[in-house]
């Protein structure tokens, strides 16, 4: 079980960087001016989320699908 676990925790480790990645991308493309907004200020990630959501919500919904991932592989892998 700690075997899957841990396989479940990585694959959703995974996930969550594909998921902020795509929707950094989205923002560079928007503008630079976002994109980097996205990087170094907090918060700009969530408001180009809400202004954007036809765009953004498939990376959300696959960063929100790794962090369930990373929680259900911490769950059944070894305890440390």
């Amino acid at each position: 079980m700690e075997t899957i676990g841990t396989i479940i925790y990585f694959v959703g480790l995974i996930a969550c960087i594909a998921g902020s990645i795509w929707m950094l991308v989205l923002a560079f493309q928007e503008s630079i001016l976002w994109g980097l907004g996205c990087l170094f200020v907090p918060f700009v990630g969530l408001v180009f989320l809400i202004m954007h959501w036809p765009a953004t919500k498939n990376p959300l919904f696959v960063y929100v699908g790794g962090l369930a991932g990373l929680v259900l592989g911490a769950v059944l892998g070894p305890s440390g």
